[in-house]
């Protein structure tokens, strides 16, 4: 069993992170009033306001976790979250990705799941330069801080304690209540996200990487942002 699937740290140092959450929320707070006449300025919409500060509170976060690891254990970040060079699984993980989305929008549609506008969304759909941050943040950023924080941070700890399977499972579970409000807690959609949860947490165990995880989340999450963005019709007509 390699490094990354027997975590040095602990479920105090677990509590640290989680404690770092609400200052860390609080100073992005404070940035983003402060920033208000810029983004005024700048004729940001709330909706892209709103998901910039969002990765400014992640940026925070890891910091956060960054300096957890170096005081108390003099470890590096990335690669005690398993975070490892792209490879061949990697890169049939990133190809993989739309096959899970479609499986699990096949599910979806057996489970006859409501339909959610997901507003926020469509409100960054009105220029070339919104999506392309959308495709930045949803798509790309996004994956990569769950990916992180569940599957790199969480995962290997939960493994550890209650063994494969249940962590597999619990990691992708609370991952799954995360995204609850953003679908009206419909539990259909919990389901599907707890579906793909744990197909990138089985893909972190089974190779010890992050980075395949993160791959397979990556391509999932543009397949379902570039259906979304397709089936709106609001996409801007010059490019």
């Amino acid at each position: 069993m390699n490094e990354e699937r027997r975590p040095f740290w602990d479920y105090e140092d677990l509590a640290l992170f989680a404690g770092i959450a609400v200052p860390a929320l609080l100073i992005t707070f404070v940035l983003s009033k402060l920033a208000s006449p810029l983004t005024s300025r700048l004729a940001l919409s709330r909706e892209l306001t709103a998901l910039i500060f969002q990765f400014v509170w992640y940026g925070i976060l890891f910091g956060g976790l960054k300096l957890l690891l170096q005081l108390r254990y003099s470890r590096p970040f990335w690669r005690s979250l398993g975070w490892t060079r792209i490879n061949g699984p990697g890169v049939a993980a990133f190809a993989a990705g739309p096959l899970l989305a479609m499986a699990t929008g096949f599910v979806g549609l057996l489970l006859k799941a409501p339909k959610i506008e997901l507003a926020p969304l469509k409100g960054l759909l009105d220029s070339r330069g919104s999506i392309a941050l959308l495709v930045l943040f949803v798509g790309l950023l996004g994956p990569l801080c769950e990916e992180l924080a569940f599957r790199g941070f969480l995962m290997p700890l939960l493994v550890r304690s209650l063994g494969a399977v249940s962590g597999i499972v619990l990691s992708a579970l609370l991952f799954a209540l995360l995204h609850g409000p953003e679908y009206e807690w419909s539990w259909r959609h919990v389901l599907l996200i707890l579906m793909a949860g744990i197909a990138f947490g089985w893909v972190r165990y089974r190779t010890g990487s992050t980075t395949v995880s993160t791959m397979l989340h990556c391509s999932y999450n543009l397949t379902f942002l570039f259906a979304f963005i397709s089936q709106t019709g609001t996409m801007p007509q010059k490019w």
